[in-house]
């Protein structure tokens, strides 16, 4: 018999079965956390902001005693890992992606899939980093701003339609 993938719901914000949330971690209004995500508050606080999406088998940790901030309408992709110290509004930490310890990520960037952020960088309000070590690479451009909007409204209505049960498990 296949394994029945529930979604459960505290308030507005929606999480996967699958996901575990554990320790000081404050996740706001309209935030999702999707399937085998990881956010462990165990070591220093992690504050999410409204309207974050955490995708499919990403991790939010921190540094012992360093707090970890998302702000409001973040996308964090699929399989990533955000380990820093903030990131901020509007941003995309783009699939695979890896945002290393006391880094701290401007407002409207975009962090490209498989990009290594590495420790201590300061990335400036709407800028692309790419690369493995990741570098600013250019502006954000106005069309990839609107991406950036749009992944974060897809996610709270798809998080809302997997709550309504829009999406049954796959029963054989």
């Amino acid at each position: 018999m296949p394994h029945v993938h529930a979604i459960r719901r505290v308030g507005s914000v929606f999480l996967a079965e699958t996901a575990v949330v554990v320790g000081d971690v404050e996740l706001g209004p309209d935030c999702s956390v999707w399937h085998h995500c990881v956010v462990r508050g165990d070591v220093a606080p992690i504050r999410v902001g409204a309207r974050v999406n955490i995708q499919d088998g990403a991790v939010l940790h921190c540094n012992q005693g360093v707090s970890l901030e998302i702000a409001e309408d973040v996308s964090v992709g699929h399989h990533a890992v955000v380990h820093c110290r903030k990131v901020g509004p509007g941003t995309l930490v783009g699939m695979r992606a890896t945002v290393l310890d006391d880094c701290e990520i401007g407002q409207d960037c975009l962090i490209a899939a498989g990009a290594v952020v590495p420790p201590g960088t300061v990335v400036p309000d709407g800028m692309v980093v790419m690369g493995v070590p990741g570098r600013v690479v250019r502006p954000v451009s106005d069309r990839e701003r609107d991406y950036l909007r749009r992944v974060v409204e897809t996610y709270v209505e798809l998080a809302r339609r997997h709550a309504d049960g829009a999406f049954p498990p796959y029963d054989g």
